[in-house]
């Protein structure tokens, strides 16, 4: 039983898009904390999912958010008290490629989650996650903040903005007078063990490393907010807390590391090939792929003065977690283990002062 998520121990929680990466570990969260979890989402592409064990203590569904129907048949059997909306198509290049699924996905998918909840007599606190994608990118040098522009770029990040102007017209029209707290959360980017995706530069590491090549890095110079995986699902779980005892503090919340946390792409790199040792090399190649921002950063303060949340683990202390994951399951250790332990550790660790 983690303590500090005692407040989700019987509780039962819905969570979109739980065979995935963050939805893995934040299933995982929830289930050690002792709530009842049903979720729904696709077949997982990649294996973290079954390695973490998690589905015999959990309600998991296979299903696509785009049905509205057996989404709504599966939230309405499960009458849940908190709702956490982490299913969407993720990847910004593959938006490119595919930009009629992504808003699919991503905008008509939040459209039939939000009418789960306004059809519900039970939600209390919906959180939907969206991204720190979703600014009109300026390449400022400081961080956006949550009433800044909303103007995603690509077809993933655009969606991410329709998504976040969908929730906030749904909880000024229908949400208000029912008192469900309704929040959005924007995170930056996120690493940690088990992430499998494409065209992400950890599990690129990783592959490489996997099969002794050098690590290619198409973007070395670009800025982003880079934390470990655990900080935002710590996030998510404080805003559907607080807002779940007091509908004042349904927003807006951009969780993100310091900004000297901020790093570049290369230098995320080059932390990858210290903690990992041995013969690893990284080079660059020349991006001809599609426009992605080069620098990008959030300011946080609204959540750190809500809330008092900070970040646990610094960029240093997030890679040497994600090695030490990746090690371990390139040696056939235990997953379910290693993440009981990571989870564990990450709830021990003191707040980062300034």
């Amino acid at each position: 039983m983690i303590f500090l998520l005692d407040f989700y121990k019987g509780k039962r929680v819905f969570v979109t898009g739980h065979t995935g990466f963050k939805g893995t570990w934040l299933c995982k969260m929830l289930i050690d904390a002792g709530a009842q979890v049903t979720g729904y989402a696709l077949e997982p592409e990649t294996s973290l999912f079954a390695m973490s064990n998690i589905e015999k203590d959990m309600n998991s569904v296979i299903g696509d958010v785009r049905d509205s129907d057996c989404l709504r048949r599966i939230f309405d059997s499960c009458q849940p008290e908190i709702a956490i909306h982490l299913a969407a198509q993720p990847l910004v290049r593959y938006s490119y490629n595919d930009p009629s699924y992504t808003y699919q996905t991503n905008v008509i998918g939040t459209v039939n989650f939000l009418e789960c909840i306004r059809a519900s007599s039970s939600a209390r606190s919906v959180l939907n996650v969206t991204t720190d994608k979703v600014y009109q990118n300026n390449e400022w040098e400081w961080g956006y903040r949550e009433d800044d522009r909303l103007d995603g770029y690509d077809p993933y990040s655009n969606s991410k903005s329709c998504s976040e102007l969908i929730t906030f017209c749904y909880k000024r029209a229908f949400f208000n007078n029912k008192k469900i707290a309704v929040s959005t959360a924007r995170a930056g980017n996120v690493i940690g063990g088990g992430d499998f995706s494409k065209d992400r530069i950890i599990p690129d590491c990783v592959r490489a490393v996997e099969q002794s090549q050098d690590i290619v890095v198409r973007n070395p110079n670009s800025v982003r907010p880079y934390q470990h995986v655990l900080e935002p699902l710590n996030a998510y779980l404080l805003i559907a807390e607080r807002q779940f005892h007091s509908v004042e503090y349904s927003g807006h919340y951009n969780v993100g590391p310091r900004d000297s946390d901020c790093v570049t792409t290369g230098d995320l790199v080059e932390l990858f090939c210290k903690k990992w040792r041995g013969d690893v090399r990284w080079s660059i190649v020349s991006n001809s792929g599609p426009h992605e921002s080069s620098f990008l950063r959030l300011d946080c303060s609204r959540i750190r003065r809500t809330f008092g949340w900070k970040p646990r683990w610094n960029i240093e202390k997030a890679i040497e977690k994600t090695v030490e994951w990746t090690r371990a399951y390139i040696n056939g250790e235990s997953i379910q283990t290693l993440m009981e332990a990571q989870i564990k550790e990450f709830f021990e660790t003191p707040t980062i002062t300034d």
